[in-house]
Parts: C-alpha cells; sequence; structure tokens
C-alpha cells in the first residue's frame, strides 16, 4: 500500500486546523455557549466531508493500523497547528481581534492554571467523544445516512463543549487567539496525550473482546 505524501497529509491538516479555528472564533464571539457549541461542530462536520485530517480524528485509529500509521497521526498534529495557528493570526488582524484576544486568554488562564491531571482526563473524556464522532461520519457516508451523519457529528461536539473537556486543536487555536506562550504549548502536548488515550479506548477495548 502506497503511503500517502508528506506534503498531502499537511495541506489537509493545515485545513482541519483553519476549520477548528473558525469553528473556535464562533464559539468565542458567539454569547450563547448553547449556539456556540452547535455552530463550532460546523468545522468537524466540513473535515469529515471534506476528507481533511484532525489529530483528534485520526488518533484512535491507531490501535487498527500497523506501526507507520503514527507518521500520518503525527504529520497531522504539525498541520493541525499550523493550521489553527493561521487562523488565529488572520483573526488577530482584524475588528473582532481584540474581543477574540480577551476572551481566549479567559478561556486559556482557566486551563493551564488546571492541575495536569486534570489536562489528561479531561482530554481523555475529549478524546473518546471525538473517535465516536468521526467513527458516526465515516459509517454514516458510506450508508448514506444524512441524518445520523449531522446528528451523530454536532451532538459529540456539543457535549465535550457543553462539559468543558480538552480538545488539543482547539485550544491550540486559544492559545495562538491569545498568547502563544511555552506554557501553553506544553499545555496543548499534555492535552493531545489525553485525547489520544480517549480516542485509542474503543478500538483497544474491541481488540480485547475479539481475543475472547
Amino acid at each position: 500500500m502506497k503511503l500517502e505524501s508528506f506534503k498531502s497529509i499537511l495541506a489537509k491538516a493545515i485545513m482541519s486546523g483553519i476549520m477548528i479555528g473558525i469553528g473556535g472564533i464562533v464559539y468565542l464571539m458567539v454569547d450563547n455557549k448553547y449556539l456556540g457549541g452547535l455552530l463550532f461542530s460546523f468545522g468537524l462536520f466540513t473535515i469529515i466531508q471534506c476528507g481533511f485530517a484532525l489529530y483528534t480524528g485520526k488518533v484512535g485509529y491507531i490501535p487498527e493500523n500497523k506501526p507507520i500509521y503514527i507518521r500520518e497521526v503525527l504529520i497531522t498534529l504539525l498541520g493541525n497547528i499550523i493550521g489553527t495557528g493561521v487562523a488565529a493570526g488572520l483573526a488577530r488582524l482584524t475588528r473582532i481581534g481584540t474581543t477574540l484576544q480577551e476572551r481566549a486568554s479567559a478561556a486559556m488562564d482557566t486551563k493551564m492554571n488546571d492541575s495536569v491531571l486534570s489536562q489528561i482526563i479531561l482530554g481523555l473524556f475529549c478524546g473518546l467523544l471525538m473517535y465516536l464522532a468521526v467513527d458516526n461520519g465515516k459509517r454514516c457516508k458510506q450508508s448514506g445516512s444524512d441524518f445520523s451523519f449531522v446528528f451523530g457529528t454536532a451532538v459529540p461536539v456539543m457535549v465535550f463543549i457543553f462539559c468543558g473537556f480538552n480538545h488539543s486543536i482547539a485550544d491550540c487555536f486559544y492559545m495562538f487567539a491569545a498568547n502563544p506562550t511555552f506554557k501553553g504549548g506544553l499545555y496543548v502536548l499534555t492535552v493531545a496525550v489525553g485525547n489520544a488515550l480517549g480516542g485509542m479506548l474503543i478500538p483497544m477495548m474491541k481488540k480485547l473482546f475479539d481475543k475472547q
């Protein structure tokens, strides 16, 4: 099986980062958090529809693939970081930039001042939900079930937002929209570990069930 090129994965990952960034913008700028949570899910919906590459959508499939797949996941993470940085940088140049920066800073202060254990656990829960959202999207695209596709994609995203779970790529956007710092970078990587643990939970359980 031919490996997808670095440039191809990176390009799709950058686009995913930009889409998550747009989701982050609408969430921060809308005062109603319920509406913001619903609109944020547009980013993931678009990513699945267009076949872009999102770290939290790919990392859960590591147990189901050969070790070389980790290369794709790492390139995706890199591209997502670049994409969120581009989205945040451009947004900060606009008339909404000041408001966006203030709200992103408030969000990141809360997240970064949390304990490492809490950051990982909240990341784990988010990773589990993102795996379910992406897996549902793939199944619904295959079966042509449009309603289930929209519902199954939007609801897990809304759940992780309303519960305050940590999404490494969304948080990466918030970090860039606020002020990029070394501490913020460490926080994003910590959450990425939690997302990976949560994303791989169901696939690992399936492997154990299959062995029985």
